[in-house]
């Protein structure tokens, strides 16, 4: 089955480029930190961000299995504090995967408050031409509010600024994950 994360990397793989920096704003088990150490290469940075110690842990494992460069920096914080450790449009790509670590406590997920805030804080970072990818979960742990809280902050953002495409699994049941990509334009 072709997964969200798929979808967002495909176009993640077309937009970063050897000596980039970019953000994984949700490390999670390290899968997308992997794919952004591996396009910007030995000359391009990645920062890593998670509140979970366990994911710290596992990504660094994934990342030295990988061979990937010693391009990348891991952040036990929160992905609403990135602000701190990039500056404003620098960044040519920031992921996010919301939601709950895949395999760890359901009680600790990402919460609309703190999400809205590394979005915006994500919009600043970007560079001219950078690419925000969002996977987007809703529904059973996570609930709906994160969903509800980021469509329609996303839905306002200035179309001359900002080019965003909101996709869906249209035809799966149970609340589908929502793939978003925003470009920004100026």
């Amino acid at each position: 089955m072709y997964q969200i994360t798929d979808w967002c990397r495909h176009f993640i793989r077309t937009h970063v480029t050897p000596g980039d920096f970019c953000i994984d704003a949700t490390m999670g088990n390290g899968h997308d930190t992997e794919l952004l150490c591996q396009l910007v290469g030995k000359e391009g940075h990645v920062l890593a961000f998670d509140i979970q110690n366990t994911a710290l842990l596992q990504t660094q494992k994934r990342l030295q299995a990988s061979g990937v460069p010693d391009n990348y920096r891991l952040i036990l914080d929160s992905h609403s504090h990135m602000k701190q450790y990039a500056d404003t449009e620098t960044v040519s790509c920031i992921t996010f995967n919301l939601g709950y670590l895949p395999g760890g406590d359901h009680a600790l997920a990402t919460r609309a408050d703190t999400s809205l805030e590394a979005v915006r804080q994500s919009l600043a970072l970007l560079k001219k031409g950078g690419l925000l990818s969002l996977c987007i979960y809703s529904g059973g742990d996570t609930g709906f509010e994160e969903r509800d809280t980021l469509l329609p902050f996303l839905k306002e953002l200035d179309p001359k600024a900002y080019l965003v495409i909101l996709s869906s699994y249209y035809n799966r049941p149970n609340h589908p994950p929502l793939p978003v990509l925003v470009k920004k334009q100026l």
